[in-house]
């Protein structure tokens, strides 16, 4: 099992851990560009003419014995009941054109023009992490493939009809909207360079994403149910942050945006909630080894074909803005813990009561430590970004 030290550095909440583990170290190579055109006489010779930037953790798989899996199948009809009424029929969903100036208005070109004027007054701190939060959005494919990594519950065909496989469909395609208005309204504010930001993008689904979860289902619902929970607070403050810039239709975009974030949260919580119920001791074991890990966003692998420390960089912005910062992680876990009310569990077993003894106290640890790096935090330095032109922001 991974160290169970506490970091401290607020970067470090917000990214992959990069100390090595029993479960298999961490390997880092250096990054490698991806080439546009290869030579047609060099492609024979090159076997992996794509290489993914950075390969990391090497991770345990199909940790979960057979007789787990077999929970999950016999939870359909309760997944049936209870997490797919937490979806919204499409034609009652938002989509992204409800909030962005109408194509084929006559005054589609008047629309653009208001919004870029809007744009104008907001600072370039807050694109840089309007930009992370939609390029983290637009990495979809990789986390319904992580889903599907999932025993159990993953979608065996494309389209299978079980509860488990159609919830990842369709949680994916309410998703998928995010990315789409948020990109759409970066492309017509005109404060941004877009083709890197595309190419972010394209790095990042190059890259995929490493939460550790070893094809568990047990892992994999405690880590979204943390995840729903950081974007919803994410795009919470930058809806918040917009409103107090002046617009009002941005702020619109991030708070409908952290709606999803939270009903979402509200299934996968509600999943864990039940193997608290079932299997309280397996869970509980899941929980401190998820957080003992410590929970990487999603975006981790974030790239942009120069920046070697993008995310760190982005997250630092973001934890300077109040965006997400380690104070909300630790109130993620805490919120957490009362929901599954983790404190009330008795009968648990020797190694299952040490892990609830080790949740119960982390959040309050995070906290004080969050709290003693932010008083050391030397003088504030400065980055530029290729996504707002190069300009320089303030870590």
């Amino acid at each position: 099992m991974a160290s169970s030290r506490v970091a401290f550095r607020p970067e470090l909440f917000l990214s992959l851990q990069s100390s090595s583990s029993k479960r298999g170290g961490v390997v880092r190579s250096q990054r490698v560009s991806m080439a546009s055109t290869i030579p047609s006489s060099k492609v024979e010779n090159q076997k992996k003419p794509y290489k993914p930037p950075r390969e990391v953790h090497v991770q345990v798989t199909h940790s979960m014995p057979p007789q787990k899996i077999e929970i999950f199948k016999s939870l359909e009809d309760w997944a049936d009941d209870n997490i797919l009424v937490h979806l919204k029929p499409v034609e009652k969903c938002w989509q992204p054109q409800d909030f962005l100036p109408d194509p084929s208005s006559e005054g589609f070109y008047e629309q653009v023009n208001e919004l870029r004027e809007r744009a104008k007054e907001i600072p370039d701190d807050y694109y840089v992490c309007l930009v992370g939060d939609m390029v983290t959005e637009e990495a979809l494919p990789t986390y319904q493939t992580m889903l599907n990594t999932l025993d159990g519950v993953r979608d065996e065909t494309g389209a299978s009809l079980t509860s488990w496989a159609t919830w990842t469909r369709a949680w994916t395609a309410e998703e998928n909207r995010h990315g789409d208005l948020l990109n759409k309204y970066l492309y017509l504010c005109g404060r941004v360079d877009m083709k890197p930001i595309e190419k972010t993008i394209q790095y990042l689904i190059g890259s995929g994403m490493d939460p550790m979860t070893e094809n568990s289902p047990y892992l994999g619902f405690i880590y979204t149910s943390f995840q729903e929970r950081a974007t919803f607070i994410s795009h919470g403050n930058t809806a918040r942050h917009a409103k107090e810039y002046g617009d009002v239709n941005l702020a619109q975009i991030c708070g409908i945006i952290a709606s999803d974030e939270k009903r979402h949260e509200t299934a996968y919580t509600k999943i864990v909630e039940k193997l608290f119920e079932i299997d309280p001791d397996g869970t509980i074991l899941a929980f401190a080894d998820m957080m003992r890990k410590k929970i990487s966003m999603p975006a981790h692998l974030m790239y942009d074909g120069q920046d070697d420390s993008l995310f760190q960089n982005f997250s630092s912005v973001a934890q300077r803005l109040g965006v997400y910062t380690a104070k909300d992680y630790a109130n993620i876990l805490e919120f957490l813990v009362d929901r599954w009310k983790v404190d009330q569990l008795t009968g648990l077993s020797g190694d299952s009561s040490k892990a609830q003894d080790y949740i119960c106290t982390l959040a309050p640890r995070i906290r004080r430590l969050g709290e003693r790096a932010h008083g050391k935090a030397k003088q504030a330095s400065t980055k530029s970004f290729s996504w707002i032109h190069g300009r320089e922001v303030q870590l």
